[in-house]
């Protein structure tokens, strides 16, 4: 019996509630007929990863299209334009850019008027980058918590997804979002909690969740 083989009928002798699956060998989907084009992508759900994967679609769209002149852009709703997270480090390295366009968590801001007018300076800098055809993805991180707080209008969020170029993707994150945006994006992820470390009383982790 092969070493994998021997692993999963131990685990099934020790009464592990793990299911065995046979690996399929024919391919289950086939594949579409419809045209490439510019994908909604959105990220949300109260789990940890959405900006996250956010960054690992960044990262994969940047190394496949700056080589063909396409330019990736993260702009983050909620970050101040100096944070120096792990990302921005690496990300400025590599030379992919990515753009703070807040003044941090809500509950930190000394001026909520303000906060919601640096979300909307931010949006139109979004915007104009979505709507300009030279950005092969755009990156809209957090988007969901300006919305949902009323500082940017939902109706022109809309809007400029509907109107952009064909072959510019967008993805956006961030808990509770609209469903306004779940109907019109393509690919919809919800990340679900099941469990988190900082509920068990344990600190954010440098370089994991910073």
């Amino acid at each position: 019996m092969g070493g994998t083989a021997a692993r999963a009928a131990a685990n099934v002798r020790k009464g592990s509630t793990m299911q065995i699956e046979t690996p399929p060998t024919e391919k289950r989907y086939d594949k579409p007929a419809g045209e490439r084009r510019g994908l909604i992508i959105v990220n949300t759900g109260d789990g940890k990863g959405k900006s996250t994967a956010a960054f690992g679609l960044a990262l994969r769209a940047f190394g496949r299209q700056h080589v063909h002149g396409k330019q990736v852009v993260i702009y983050q709703f909620m970050k101040v334009p100096s944070a120096r997270f792990g990302e921005h480090r690496m990300f400025e390295q590599i030379g992919l850019r990515i753009e703070g366009l807040g003044d941090g968590f809500s509950w930190k801001s000394k001026d909520l008027d303000h906060s919601a007018q640096l979300a909307r300076d931010g949006w139109e800098k979004a915007k104009a980058d979505i709507l300009g055809g030279e950005h092969f993805l755009v990156v809209l991180d957090e988007i969901t918590y300006p919305l949902i707080y009323g500082w940017l209008p939902l109706e022109d969020v809309v809007q400029t997804l509907k109107d952009r170029p064909a072959d510019v993707h967008v993805c956006l994150t961030g808990r509770r979002c609209p469903p306004e945006l779940i109907e019109l994006a393509d690919t919809v992820t919800e990340m679900t909690l099941i469990k988190h470390a900082f509920k068990a009383g344990v600190p954010a982790q440098r370089g994991i969740e910073d």
